[in-house]
């Protein structure tokens, strides 16, 4: 069956079929779940040998990948980011292709991509503060979403990118509404943008009551199961450790929590807990009640946001940046309680 054919079967026309099928926000969402359902009804598959050569694309989307990330290929977000754009490349006839290179190579690489023109756009991976990388793309002339944004980068680009401060402003909010006064902030490295947008959310929800951030509760790094141990392990010998901790990633908080359990300390009465867990698919915050409270957004929607922003600029030929802000939401679990009554001391 070809477009023509599932336009037919279906009542619309060809263009507001294949709008349905790239993702384009003017058709609505019931036309293209209905669009999709006959899609795969009839095993419609897109022509991609037809469209290469009727519009003269590569058909294919680039991710270029540095080895200094290389955690990222089995990072669940990078995995649950590549699953939505993947629903979304597969829909248009799209191709992923997926480069791993070294740091010093990154520039090389996205400039062989331009030349070789097997990609028609390229998704920018863990954006970090004046990130080099847009310039270059922008002067490439190649079409590129960004998953995230860049702190004092020119705003002239497309992006798709979680409220960050936000986020971290309401979480910090909430362990303060709950009597704690003594809060770390267990972060990612603070020259990634997201890590960076944070850190100020923290900081500004502590400023509004008052408060100053302590340095010794503030530690960035590797968003890993043991960085989130190590840092929890060390902060409880403090003379004045933290009633909560607010980490950056699930599998920090993870750490935390094994750190309170070799202390005999738990999670929700001695020390609160507050991640952002980006909706998981392969790491869920628990079942029919979550684990941990935790500032929520799904980064597979992210990235079906991200590839059909730039599918769209790939078939309009660009023109002005796109930019879509996602909210979190906070949602509540087990995790979290009033602060820990200090013992009281006797002159």
């Amino acid at each position: 069956m070809n477009l023509k054919q599932l336009a037919e079967e279906l009542g619309l026309s060809p263009t507001t079929v294949s709008r349905a099928l790239n993702g384009y926000p003017e058709v609505s969402e019931a036309t293209r779940l209905r669009v999709a359902e006959a899609a795969r009804h009839y095993n419609y598959r897109p022509n991609t040998q037809a469209k290469r050569l009727a519009t003269g694309r590569a058909m294919a989307i680039g991710h270029i990948i540095p080895l200094s990330t290389r955690h990222e290929i089995v990072n669940p977000v990078f995995a649950d980011f590549i699953a939505g754009a993947g629903e979304v490349y597969a829909r248009a006839g799209y191709d992923m292709v997926l480069t791993i290179v070294p740091d010093s190579d990154e520039e090389r690489a996205y400039r062989e991509v331009r030349s070789k023109g097997n990609v028609d756009g390229i998704i920018v991976h863990g954006p970090k503060v004046h990130d080099a990388r847009l310039p270059l793309l922008e002067e490439l002339g190649l079409p590129f979403v960004v998953h995230g944004r860049s702190l004092g980068a020119d705003p002239g680009y497309s992006w798709v990118d979680v409220n960050n401060t936000r986020a971290f402003e309401r979480a910090t909010s909430f362990l303060l509404d709950l009597g704690h006064r003594r809060i770390a902030l267990v972060n990612g490295i603070e020259t990634m943008d997201f890590a960076a947008r944070r850190r100020h959310g923290f900081e500004r929800a502590l400023a509004a009551r008052g408060l100053a951030a302590d340095p010794a509760l503030m530690v960035a790094g590797e968003m890993t199961e043991a960085q989130g141990h190590d840092v929890m392990r060390d902060m409880l010998t403090l003379p004045d450790p933290p009633t909560a901790v607010l980490t950056a990633s699930f599998l920090s908080a993870i750490g935390v929590r094994r750190a309170l359990w070799e202390r005999g300390l738990r999670m929700g009465r001695d020390v609160s807990i507050v991640t952002h867990d980006d909706e998981l698919g392969y790491l869920r915050n628990g079942t029919d009640e979550p684990i941990f409270t935790a500032t929520r957004s799904s980064v597979r929607e992210a990235g079906r946001r991200c590839a059909a922003m730039l599918l769209r600029r790939i078939e309009s030929g660009a023109g002005a940046p796109e930019t879509d802000l996602m909210e979190a939401t906070l949602v509540v679990g087990a995790s979290t309680g009033p602060a820990p009554r200090r013992p009281e001391t006797i002159d």
